[in-house]
């Protein structure tokens, strides 16, 4: 067996070829290019003609790098960062070299405990991409709304009172025909009620009426320097923010044909209060693979819902798992919180676990935790959730609990 050590970065990778004893037989550095990753692999079947003798060891689990060397046949563990700092020198000393000879001889002397990479589904993979990569444009999404809250604040504050939503379609196109106090206040109520019902308004002519009494009533007046320079952001911020929403909805649409498709969507979609977009989450950061997961704590864990044991002498106390999947503890967060407004008993225990004085975030995480062993069950069986199943296991275990 021969462990490789690969401190990966954007331009270069270093590379350290350990034999079981702990010898260094290569030492190389390759660019991060095609070339590069074919002089990798030839270096390495040059040591061993078999890619299965070779363990590989890198700080991540993503990227072209770790496709090559799966495509290839070489074993890939990943590792987590914050492993690889523990076991360094007190000195602290660090370099790329050094970090790849300390991966190598982390896969010699701990290969048992690590857990060898085995690639999702391609419709997992594309999935979990899509759903993250969403999230990544409803964070900006948010990000454009408090810059345009803000702005409107600074010169045009009524705006803000015309509509439920300032992100709501219509009102963006309200505030580009309409983007500065004076403009608004010209115009009558039956232009705006015509363009109300332009936008399919549900009530054009009573939002019309209020817009013009509230444009009308006496308000704090900003310098015209301030009107123009902040008038032309609004615009800016209200272009950008109409292309994310129009990306978000195309992105619902592709990952709902993507989740329909696979044969675990009608577990998922059986959870109450997962339909939309935390469903197809849910299985994408849970996966098809039913030989991944040993047991429901497996997934506990990695999906940070299950607390960690921090004690030091007579100090003793549970606190959060930080070391997790970040994307998965989120959509399991997010259930657990629509959970209670829809199943009687997920409300009754975060309602019990808020009384014993836990927060918020740490009732929803304990719910979390149970929801796991409940989705882990289905999952495992092919079964959609029947509350009825739950609570009738939940008797028996509190009357042998008894």
């Amino acid at each position: 067996m021969y462990f490789v050590g690969i401190d990966w970065s954007d331009l270069h990778h270093d590379v350290a070829v350990l034999d079981e004893k702990g010898h260094e037989l290569k030492y190389f550095t390759i660019p991060h290019n095609r070339k590069g990753m074919e002089l990798l692999k030839e270096r390495l079947l040059s040591i061993d003609p078999e890619p299965e003798n070779f363990a590989c060891l890198l700080e991540t689990k993503n990227g072209l790098l770790v496709q090559f060397l799966l495509e290839a046949g070489f074993p890939v563990y990943p590792l987590n960062p914050k492993i690889v700092d523990y076991r360094r020198k007190p000195s602290g000393a660090k370099s790329d070299p050094i970090d790849a000879r300390l991966l190598a001889n982390i896969g010699r002397s701990d290969l048992a405990q690590l857990k060898r990479l085995k690639p999702d589904a391609e419709l997992i993979a594309e999935l979990k991409m899509l759903t993250r990569d969403q999230d990544s444009l409803i964070q900006e999404s948010t990000r454009l709304t408090n810059k345009l809250i803000a702005c409107l604040k600074e010169y045009y504050p009524v705006a803000l009172e015309f509509f439920s939503k300032p992100t709501l379609p219509v009102a963006l196109e309200f505030f580009k025909l309409y983007p500065t106090p004076d403009l608004v206040r010209e115009a009558t109520v039956p232009e705006m009620a015509a363009f109300l019902k332009k936008h399919k308004h549900p009530r054009p002519n009573q939002t019309a009426i209020s817009i013009w009494q509230k444009a009308h009533e006496p308000q704090l007046q900003a310098s015209a320097p301030t009107v123009r320079a902040k008038g032309r952001l609004m615009l800016a911020l209200v272009r950008q923010l109409e292309v994310v929403q129009e990306q978000i909805a195309a992105y619902d649409e592709e990952i709902n044909r993507l989740f329909q498709q696979h044969s675990d969507s009608r577990i998922f979609a059986s959870l109450p209060g997962a339909a939309g977009r935390l469903a197809p989450r849910l299985l994408a950061e849970w996966g098809d693979d039913r030989e991944r997961y040993e047991n429901a704590a497996v997934v506990q864990a990695l999906a940070g819902t299950s607390p960690v044991l921090f004690q030091s002498g007579k100090y003793r106390f549970a606190r959060q798992r930080r070391s997790c999947v970040k994307p998965f503890r989120r959509a399991l967060h997010l259930f657990a919180f629509q959970s209670i407004r829809q199943v009687s008993w997920a409300r009754e225990y975060y309602d019990t676990k808020r009384s014993q004085g836990k927060t918020h975030h740490e009732a929803l995480r304990a719910l979390a935790n149970i929801w796991v062993r409940i989705i882990f069950a289905m999952w495992k069986n092919r079964t959609c959730y029947d509350e009825a199943t739950f609570l009738a296991a939940r008797a028996r275990h509190l009357s042998r609990a008894a």
